[in-house]
């Protein structure tokens, strides 16, 4: 089943896709099949392995099932000074 996913991208994530936000149609049901899929097609470098995952905003696990209309934010290390 398609789903309509709203998308947040923060740091180099939003530098390699250009955007900071953007809905995604996809057929992915967690987000780690979600990143990979995103992965593949905008060429992400970061592991999904280093990333923290919100969902509708609250932090979940990589198995989180994925609704249509879902927000999702993948959230990449920060480097703090």
């Amino acid at each position: 089943m398609i789903k309509n996913i709203k998308l947040h991208y923060y740091a180099i994530l939003r530098e390699q896709r250009g955007c900071d936000s953007e809905t995604f149609q996809t057929s992915a049901q967690s987000p780690a099949q979600l990143y990979a899929e995103l992965q593949k097609r905008f060429d992400f470098t970061l592991p999904f392995q280093n990333l923290r995952v919100a969902v509708n905003g609250e932090f979940r696990n990589e198995d989180t099932p994925l609704k249509d209309g879902d927000s999702v934010v993948f959230i990449p290390p920060v480097a703090g000074g």
